[in-house]
């Protein structure tokens, strides 16, 4: 680590560095981890999410920016201002790279300023806050563009928030050269409130690495090992949407807003079927040799224009989920949200509610503007998504995200949302890990604090005890399930990529040879569950209530009379049972027992 953070108060435009806490670093090795131990000490139930008290946290792990396979990510962490209870959006791209060089392991930004700023970082000068009136109403691609061009260094890295964020919508995203997106829990709302455009970072030095000549060995020995994973050659040739027909035949696949069992166009969507129309090229993070990124070419508005393509979560949300079968249309789509600065995830679901809402005679077209929401309408869905950047007429209330729109319309259980937030696009009659997963992830409804999907279809870790065979299990999966959300949580933290799986006989030399001392594999699992014990800890002192908040919803309670998991429902309420006892928490409460706090070293944040 650089040992290094940079404090930004945005009220009095003060900025320092303190030294990191080594101890607390130790324990919660970095990005989501490490920041949550640091908001834990700033927030509380009380504090309002788009306030000036309400801290922005970026922060870099270990093994970011390392010559570890695709060790990209970085954090933004904050109260979210979606869900009210712990946000973390974990991000690829180049930035988190670029703040390990600069010599900084993470940002701490509190405060608001009068005007727009962005704060620029540029290794042996002081770090400054800019000017960023003009700045203001930019989409997150000019803004980049504006702010490498006023730095006169064309390897300026920027995260930034487009007119999304700068409008509060509750799940803005911030973007991180280009569309690498960070993309949940609205950290971008928390950088708008902060009249904070955008950060920049150019940094040249080199990142501390213990010994880099074993951390080259151990680089050979898990490339030989993810070059010869189907999964990787998946990803490299069709991206992550490459994935989509298995998904559907999986019966996991959503659509219609999680109504339809069957959807034969949504194979129109896929990745073989992009390749065969407008790809163009691939892309991707620092470090990575997958590049699972699409690059696509479209029309929009009368111009010809090369951009970041759609990824299956983007594809199913605003495609499948909407009923939209045109490839073409869900790219338009896809830029819009990426320009303005929006999570594809939520931006669909709140559509794709509104749409369920009115078929079910629930809301009318007076409460919509004027506008008969149909299935199908690519012209529509535009329509919607921009009256959401701007909180017009019906999308100001779209704009503060699922959960606010059933209470608006009495329509409390029927928005496919846990925790305030909407799942991503695994449906867990399909894969009843996913279940679980959804109801206990530390930032509401959400895949890739454990991709158990992955493990359902085989990707199994039996090293570390996780091997299931069986999509339909109930009794018994909460162990695996468990086990792998520890282990995601020490991934996350360390700033690894989910997809690219390093070897679990590689990670102990990888960690050495970054860290300098030993850490065994069982030590890093245990600090997975440290994680995210220490997150759970933290959504209870901001007020979630178990019982009341970690229920399914009811439209995923309904079986479907067609289709690969026809009659299939997940017993949720007895695998979550299950599930606290394995992690030994309390089934009312929802809080660890003393007995667990004290084995993971977090007693005295009990």
């Amino acid at each position: 680590m650089n040992r290094k953070l940079l404090f930004v108060n945005l009220s009095t435009g003060e900025m320092h560095d303190e030294p990191l806490n080594m101890a607390w670093a130790a324990q919660f090795l970095g990005n989501s981890g490490l920041a949550a131990r640091y908001l834990f000490d700033m927030i509380d139930a009380d504090t309002d999410p788009l306030s000036p008290e309400n801290p922005l946290i970026m922060m870099t792990a270990p093994l970011t920016g390392t010559r570890t396979p695709s060790a990209s990510r970085h954090a933004f962490v904050a109260k979210s201002p979606l869900t009210g209870i712990f946000g973390e959006s974990n991000a690829g791209g180049y930035t988190g790279h670029e703040l390990r060089r600069a010599g900084y392991d993470g940002i701490i930004i509190t405060g608001k300023a009068d005007a727009p700023v962005y704060l620029h970082i540029r290794e042996g000068e002081p770090p400054q806050l800019k000017d960023a009136a003009h700045l203001w109403g930019l989409d997150t691609y000019r803004t980049q563009t504006a702010i490498i061009a006023e730095s006169g260094d064309p390897r300026t890295r920027v995260a930034c928030i487009g007119p999304a964020g700068e409008n509060l919508v509750r799940f803005a995203a911030i973007a991180n050269a280009d569309a690498r997106v960070a993309g949940r829990t609205g950290m971008g709302a928390v950088m708008g409130s902060k009249n904070l455009k955008a950060i920049a970072i150019r940094g040249k030095g080199q990142i501390p690495i213990s010994d880099k000549e074993a951390l080259n060995a151990a680089f050979r020995r898990a490339m030989e090992t993810i070059q010869s994973d189907i999964a990787i050659e998946v990803l490299k040739d069709l991206g992550t949407a490459g994935g989509l027909e298995f998904f559907d035949m999986m019966g996991s696949l959503p659509s219609k807003y999680w109504t339809l069992g069957e959807n034969p166009g949504a194979y129109n969507l896929s990745g073989a079927a992009m390749a065969d129309s407008i790809l163009t090229g691939s892309t991707g993070c620092w470090g990575c040799s997958v590049q699972c990124g699409r690059e696509v070419t479209i029309e929009m508005d009368g111009e010809t224009i090369t951009t970041d393509g759609p990824e299956y979560e983007c594809v199913v949300s605003l495609g499948t989920n909407l009923l939209i079968d045109d490839l073409k249309s869900v790219s338009q789509l896809d830029f819009i949200c990426d320009a303005m600065g929006m999570d594809v995830i939520t931006a669909g679901a709140v559509i794709g509610f509104a749409t369920y809402l009115s078929d079910e005679g629930i809301i009318s077209a007076e409460e919509t503007d004027g506008m008969a929401l149909t299935w199908n309408n690519p012209a529509q869905v535009r329509t919607l998504l921009e009256k959401i950047v701007r909180r017009d007429g019906i999308g100001n209330l779209m704009a503060d995200g699922v959960r606010a729109m059933e209470r608006a319309f009495g329509a409390t259980g029927l928005g496919v949302q846990i925790n305030g937030m909407d799942p991503g696009m695994h449906d867990p009659r399909g894969f009843s890990g996913m279940a679980l997963v959804y109801l206990t992830s530390p930032r509401g409804a959400c895949h890739n604090k454990s991709d158990f999907y992955f493990v359902e279809i085989g990707h199994t870790f039996e090293k570390i005890g996780i091997s299931v065979d069986d999509q339909h299990q109930e009794q018994g999966k909460a162990p695996f399930v468990v086990w792998h959300q520890n282990y995601r949580s020490m991934v996350d933290s360390s700033g690894m990529c989910n997809f690219v799986n390093i070897p679990l006989d590689v990670l102990p030399d990888t960690f050495k040879a970054v860290l300098g001392h030993d850490v065994s594999l069982d030590e890093l699992v245990l600090l997975g569950e440290r994680i995210f014990n220490l997150k759970r800890l933290l959504n209870l002192k901001l007020g979630m209530v178990p019982r009341r908040d970690e229920v399914m919803p009811k439209l995923l309670t309904v079986p479907y009379g067609e289709g690969a998991t026809g009659g299939f429902v997940p017993d949720w309420e007895m695998m979550l049972r299950e599930y606290y006892a394995v992690r030994d928490w309390d089934w009312e409460s929802g809080r660890p027992s003393a007995a667990k706090l004290a084995e993971l070293g977090l007693s005295d944040l009990a």
